[in-house]
């Protein structure tokens, strides 16, 4: 149940900063979620890279899908990826989760240092 809610509240609070920040903000918001709900350091991992990997994906199909494909081909021809748009998403949403991932790492492991019992 832990994972479930610390995926779902990284993905709101990521959204949320993410409107009024720079597009790292999540990161901070992530690590307050990881260092609030305590998990081992591999779940707290998991949770973060999976609360903005589903955050990102959703929100890059949607931006994709109303304006056409018409910037995500362009930069998916321009990259490596064979001119395929879904995985230009899928990258974009791993290269995010990763952030979040690490930073709610972080966030567990400044919680088992600074909170010992």
């Amino acid at each position: 149940m832990k994972f479930i809610s610390a995926s779902a509240l990284t993905a709101l609070l990521g959204f949320a900063a993410c409107l009024y920040g720079p597009w790292w903000s999540f990161a901070i918001t992530t690590a307050i979620v990881a260092i609030a709900i305590h998990m081992q350091s591999f779940r707290a991992f998991a949770s973060g890279f999976t609360g903005l990997f589903i955050l990102w994906f959703a929100q890059a199909l949607w931006i994709d899908n109303e304006n056409n494909h018409l910037l995500s081909e362009k930069v998916a021809s321009i990259l490596p990826l064979g001119g395929s748009t879904m995985a230009l998403i899928f990258v974009t949403a791993f290269i995010g989760a990763l952030v979040a991932g690490f930073a709610a790492l972080t966030g567990s492991l400044a919680r088992t240092t600074f909170f010992k019992k």
